[in-house]
Protein backbone atom coordinates (compact mmCIF):
# COMPACT_ATOMS: atom_id res chain seq x y z
CA UNK A 1 0.00 0.00 0.00
CA UNK A 2 2.80 2.41 0.90
CA UNK A 3 4.59 1.62 -2.38
CA UNK A 4 1.35 2.26 -4.31
CA UNK A 5 0.94 5.65 -2.59
CA UNK A 6 4.49 6.59 -3.55
CA UNK A 7 3.83 5.66 -7.18
CA UNK A 8 0.61 7.73 -7.24
CA UNK A 9 2.45 10.70 -5.69
CA UNK A 10 5.25 10.48 -8.27
CA UNK A 11 2.73 10.29 -11.11
CA UNK A 12 0.92 13.35 -9.74
CA UNK A 13 4.14 15.32 -9.45
CA UNK A 14 5.11 14.34 -13.02
CA UNK A 15 1.70 15.49 -14.30
CA UNK A 16 1.93 18.82 -12.45
CA UNK A 17 5.46 19.42 -13.75
CA UNK A 18 4.10 19.21 -17.33
CA UNK A 19 1.29 21.70 -16.78
CA UNK A 20 1.52 25.01 -18.56
CA UNK A 21 2.08 27.80 -15.98
CA UNK A 22 -1.01 29.76 -15.09
CA UNK A 23 -1.18 32.89 -17.23
CA UNK A 24 -1.91 36.43 -16.10
CA UNK A 25 -5.32 36.23 -17.75
CA UNK A 26 -6.18 32.88 -16.17
CA UNK A 27 -5.18 34.08 -12.71
CA UNK A 28 -7.24 37.23 -13.26
CA UNK A 29 -10.24 35.02 -14.06
CA UNK A 30 -9.97 33.11 -10.78
CA UNK A 31 -9.40 36.33 -8.84
CA UNK A 32 -12.57 37.78 -10.36
CA UNK A 33 -14.89 34.83 -9.80
CA UNK A 34 -13.79 34.22 -6.19
CA UNK A 35 -14.24 37.94 -5.46
CA UNK A 36 -17.66 38.05 -7.11
CA UNK A 37 -18.83 34.92 -5.29
CA UNK A 38 -17.29 35.22 -1.82
CA UNK A 39 -15.86 38.75 -1.69
CA UNK A 40 -12.32 37.47 -1.23
CA UNK A 41 -9.62 39.67 -2.75
CA UNK A 42 -6.68 37.52 -3.84
CA UNK A 43 -3.49 39.54 -4.00
CA UNK A 44 -1.07 39.13 -6.93
CA UNK A 45 1.23 37.24 -4.56
CA UNK A 46 -1.38 34.44 -4.39
CA UNK A 47 -0.82 33.42 -8.02
CA UNK A 48 1.44 30.46 -7.17
CA UNK A 49 -0.91 29.35 -4.39
CA UNK A 50 -3.92 29.39 -6.72
CA UNK A 51 -2.06 27.41 -9.39
CA UNK A 52 -0.81 24.86 -6.85
CA UNK A 53 -4.22 24.30 -5.25
CA UNK A 54 -6.10 24.01 -8.54
CA UNK A 55 -3.54 21.68 -10.14
CA UNK A 56 -5.22 18.63 -8.60
CA UNK A 57 -8.49 19.54 -10.33
CA UNK A 58 -6.67 19.69 -13.67
CA UNK A 59 -5.19 16.30 -12.81
CA UNK A 60 -8.68 14.99 -12.04
CA UNK A 61 -9.96 15.94 -15.50
CA UNK A 62 -6.73 15.33 -17.39
CA UNK A 63 -6.45 18.98 -18.44
CA UNK A 64 -3.19 20.59 -19.49
CA UNK A 65 -3.95 24.29 -18.99
CA UNK A 66 -5.79 26.44 -16.47
CA UNK A 67 -7.65 27.98 -19.40
CA UNK A 68 -9.20 24.58 -20.11
CA UNK A 69 -10.33 24.43 -16.48
CA UNK A 70 -11.88 27.89 -16.83
CA UNK A 71 -13.81 26.61 -19.85
CA UNK A 72 -14.95 23.56 -17.89
CA UNK A 73 -16.30 25.77 -15.10
CA UNK A 74 -18.17 27.95 -17.58
CA UNK A 75 -19.61 25.03 -19.57
CA UNK A 76 -21.91 24.00 -16.69
CA UNK A 77 -21.55 20.29 -17.36
CA UNK A 78 -20.08 19.71 -13.90
CA UNK A 79 -22.42 21.67 -11.60
CA UNK A 80 -20.60 20.75 -8.38
CA UNK A 81 -17.18 21.79 -9.67
CA UNK A 82 -17.67 25.48 -8.92
CA UNK A 83 -18.20 24.75 -5.20
CA UNK A 84 -15.15 22.46 -5.23
CA UNK A 85 -13.12 25.32 -6.67
CA UNK A 86 -14.44 27.67 -3.98
CA UNK A 87 -13.56 25.11 -1.32
CA UNK A 88 -10.01 24.79 -2.61
CA UNK A 89 -9.39 28.53 -2.72
CA UNK A 90 -10.98 29.36 0.66
CA UNK A 91 -9.39 26.72 2.91
CA UNK A 92 -7.58 28.45 5.78
CA UNK A 93 -5.63 27.04 8.69
CA UNK A 94 -7.00 27.34 12.20
CA UNK A 95 -6.50 25.64 15.55
CA UNK A 96 -8.01 25.32 19.02
CA UNK A 97 -8.08 28.38 21.31
CA UNK A 98 -6.40 30.57 18.72
CA UNK A 99 -5.74 34.06 20.12
CA UNK A 100 -6.21 33.08 23.79
CA UNK A 101 -6.99 36.63 25.00
CA UNK A 102 -10.33 36.45 23.20
CA UNK A 103 -11.29 33.32 25.09
CA UNK A 104 -10.18 34.86 28.38
CA UNK A 105 -12.45 37.86 27.71
CA UNK A 106 -15.34 35.65 26.68
CA UNK A 107 -14.99 33.55 29.81
CA UNK A 108 -14.34 36.27 32.39
CA UNK A 109 -16.20 39.29 31.04
CA UNK A 110 -19.20 37.75 29.26
CA UNK A 111 -19.98 34.19 30.33
CA UNK A 112 -19.26 34.69 34.03
CA UNK A 113 -21.82 37.50 34.35
CA UNK A 114 -24.40 36.09 31.93
CA UNK A 115 -27.96 36.20 33.32
CA UNK A 116 -30.09 35.77 30.19
CA UNK A 117 -32.44 32.96 29.13
CA UNK A 118 -30.58 31.56 26.12
CA UNK A 119 -27.01 32.45 25.20
CA UNK A 120 -26.50 32.46 21.41
CA UNK A 121 -23.12 32.78 19.72
CA UNK A 122 -22.28 32.82 16.00
CA UNK A 123 -18.90 31.74 14.66
CA UNK A 124 -19.33 33.40 11.27
CA UNK A 125 -16.17 32.07 9.59
CA UNK A 126 -15.82 28.77 11.38
CA UNK A 127 -13.56 26.91 8.94
CA UNK A 128 -12.90 23.36 10.22
CA UNK A 129 -14.60 23.99 13.57
CA UNK A 130 -11.77 24.43 16.05
CA UNK A 131 -12.97 27.91 17.03
CA UNK A 132 -16.56 26.75 17.55
CA UNK A 133 -15.62 23.76 19.70
CA UNK A 134 -13.19 25.85 21.75
CA UNK A 135 -16.04 28.25 22.52
CA UNK A 136 -18.38 25.35 23.27
CA UNK A 137 -15.99 24.02 25.91
CA UNK A 138 -15.95 27.43 27.61
CA UNK A 139 -19.74 27.62 27.55
CA UNK A 140 -20.04 24.08 28.91
CA UNK A 141 -17.77 25.07 31.78
CA UNK A 142 -19.37 28.44 32.47
CA UNK A 143 -23.05 27.84 31.72
CA UNK A 144 -23.29 24.08 32.20
CA UNK A 145 -26.84 22.83 31.71
CA UNK A 146 -28.27 26.31 31.17
CA UNK A 147 -29.63 27.04 27.70
CA UNK A 148 -26.93 27.97 25.18
CA UNK A 149 -26.16 27.30 21.55
CA UNK A 150 -23.49 27.94 18.94
CA UNK A 151 -24.24 28.49 15.27
CA UNK A 152 -21.25 28.13 12.95
CA UNK A 153 -20.98 28.95 9.27
CA UNK A 154 -18.56 29.06 6.37
CA UNK A 155 -18.74 29.41 2.59
CA UNK A 156 -16.59 26.29 2.18
CA UNK A 157 -18.63 23.06 2.29
CA UNK A 158 -15.57 20.81 2.70
CA UNK A 159 -14.40 22.44 5.93
CA UNK A 160 -17.95 22.25 7.27
CA UNK A 161 -17.97 18.47 6.77
CA UNK A 162 -14.69 18.23 8.68
CA UNK A 163 -16.17 20.38 11.45
CA UNK A 164 -19.28 18.23 11.80
CA UNK A 165 -17.14 15.12 12.29
CA UNK A 166 -15.10 16.84 15.02
CA UNK A 167 -11.98 14.71 14.46
CA UNK A 168 -8.58 16.42 14.68
CA UNK A 169 -4.87 15.76 15.01
CA UNK A 170 -3.51 15.81 18.55
CA UNK A 171 -0.82 18.29 17.48
CA UNK A 172 -3.46 21.03 17.09
CA UNK A 173 -3.87 21.29 20.86
CA UNK A 174 -1.02 23.56 21.96
CA UNK A 175 -3.40 26.13 23.47
CA UNK A 176 -5.93 23.74 25.02
CA UNK A 177 -5.90 23.14 28.76
CA UNK A 178 -5.32 19.43 29.57
CA UNK A 179 -8.50 19.40 31.66
CA UNK A 180 -10.57 20.31 28.58
CA UNK A 181 -8.92 17.57 26.55
CA UNK A 182 -9.70 15.00 29.23
CA UNK A 183 -13.25 16.21 29.82
CA UNK A 184 -14.50 17.07 26.35
CA UNK A 185 -12.41 14.99 23.93
CA UNK A 186 -11.90 11.30 23.17
CA UNK A 187 -8.36 10.22 22.25
CA UNK A 188 -8.04 7.81 19.36
CA UNK A 189 -6.50 4.37 19.79
CA UNK A 190 -4.95 1.84 17.41
CA UNK A 191 -5.59 3.06 13.84
CA UNK A 192 -6.87 6.39 15.21
CA UNK A 193 -3.85 7.02 17.40
CA UNK A 194 -2.62 10.58 17.05
CA UNK A 195 -6.18 11.87 16.61
CA UNK A 196 -8.96 12.89 18.98
CA UNK A 197 -12.67 13.53 18.59
CA UNK A 198 -14.70 16.23 20.30
CA UNK A 199 -17.17 14.53 22.62
CA UNK A 200 -20.75 14.15 21.45
CA UNK A 201 -22.13 16.28 24.29
CA UNK A 202 -20.16 19.21 22.86
CA UNK A 203 -20.76 18.43 19.18
CA UNK A 204 -24.52 18.34 19.75
CA UNK A 205 -24.45 21.95 20.97
CA UNK A 206 -22.83 23.25 17.77
CA UNK A 207 -24.60 23.52 14.41
CA UNK A 208 -22.69 24.01 11.16
CA UNK A 209 -24.30 25.45 8.02
CA UNK A 210 -23.08 27.03 4.81
CA UNK A 211 -23.49 30.79 4.62
CA UNK A 212 -21.94 33.16 2.10
CA UNK A 213 -21.38 36.40 4.01
CA UNK A 214 -21.47 38.34 0.74
CA UNK A 215 -25.16 37.55 0.27
CA UNK A 216 -28.29 38.19 2.34
CA UNK A 217 -28.39 36.30 5.64
CA UNK A 218 -31.11 33.66 6.18
CA UNK A 219 -34.18 35.15 7.86
CA UNK A 220 -34.24 32.28 10.34
CA UNK A 221 -30.75 33.11 11.58
CA UNK A 222 -32.03 35.21 14.47
CA UNK A 223 -30.08 37.43 16.85
CA UNK A 224 -26.89 36.66 18.77
CA UNK A 225 -25.30 37.79 22.01
CA UNK A 226 -21.77 37.32 20.63
CA UNK A 227 -20.39 37.06 17.10
CA UNK A 228 -16.89 35.90 16.17
CA UNK A 229 -15.72 37.02 12.72
CA UNK A 230 -12.01 36.32 12.97
CA UNK A 231 -9.24 35.85 10.41
CA UNK A 232 -11.44 36.46 7.39
CA UNK A 233 -11.69 40.27 7.03
CA UNK A 234 -8.06 40.39 5.92
CA UNK A 235 -9.14 38.73 2.66
CA UNK A 236 -11.65 41.46 1.73
CA UNK A 237 -11.15 44.87 0.17
CA UNK A 238 -12.49 47.88 2.08
CA UNK A 239 -15.80 48.07 0.24
CA UNK A 240 -16.54 44.37 0.71
CA UNK A 241 -15.43 44.52 4.34
CA UNK A 242 -17.86 47.39 5.01
CA UNK A 243 -20.69 45.45 3.40
CA UNK A 244 -19.98 42.20 5.25
CA UNK A 245 -19.42 43.74 8.68
CA UNK A 246 -22.70 45.67 8.44
CA UNK A 247 -24.54 42.54 7.34
CA UNK A 248 -23.08 40.39 10.11
CA UNK A 249 -23.62 42.85 12.97
CA UNK A 250 -27.26 43.23 11.90
CA UNK A 251 -27.62 39.83 13.60
CA UNK A 252 -25.97 41.08 16.81
CA UNK A 253 -28.19 42.14 19.72
CA UNK A 254 -27.77 45.67 21.10
CA UNK A 255 -25.11 45.41 23.79
CA UNK A 256 -23.72 42.24 22.18
CA UNK A 257 -20.03 41.65 21.51
CA UNK A 258 -18.21 41.40 18.19
CA UNK A 259 -14.78 39.78 17.88
CA UNK A 260 -12.28 40.13 15.03
CA UNK A 261 -8.69 38.89 14.85
CA UNK A 262 -5.84 40.84 16.40
CA UNK A 263 -4.36 41.04 12.89
CA UNK A 264 -7.49 42.78 11.55
CA UNK A 265 -8.95 46.24 11.93
CA UNK A 266 -12.24 48.06 11.47
CA UNK A 267 -10.41 51.25 10.58
CA UNK A 268 -12.36 53.22 7.95
CA UNK A 269 -15.38 50.92 8.46
CA UNK A 270 -18.55 52.70 9.59
CA UNK A 271 -20.42 50.69 12.21
CA UNK A 272 -22.61 51.04 15.28
CA UNK A 273 -19.87 49.38 17.32
CA UNK A 274 -17.78 50.76 20.15
CA UNK A 275 -14.31 49.36 20.80
CA UNK A 276 -14.01 47.68 24.20
CA UNK A 277 -10.40 46.64 23.66
CA UNK A 278 -8.44 46.15 20.42
CA UNK A 279 -10.24 43.49 18.29
CA UNK A 280 -13.30 43.34 20.62
CA UNK A 281 -16.30 45.61 20.07
CA UNK A 282 -19.73 46.10 21.58
CA UNK A 283 -22.87 47.06 19.68
CA UNK A 284 -24.34 50.33 20.90
CA UNK A 285 -27.78 50.21 22.46
CA UNK A 286 -30.31 52.37 20.65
Amino acid sequence: MQQLNVIILLQREKFISHLEPISVEEFAYFRRIIHDHAGIALSPEKKIMVASRLAKRLLHYGLQTYGQYCQLLNAGQHPHEFQLMVNILTTNETYFFREPKHFDFLQKQIIKSWRGDNFRLWSAASSTGEESYSIAMLLAEGLGMRKWEIFSSDVNTEVLETARKGIYLIDRLDNMEPSYLNKYCLKGVRTQEGYFRVDEKIRNRVRFEQINLKTALPKALGQFDVIFLRNVLIYFDTETKQDIVQRVISALKPGGYFFISHSETLHSIKTELSMVTPSIYQKLCK
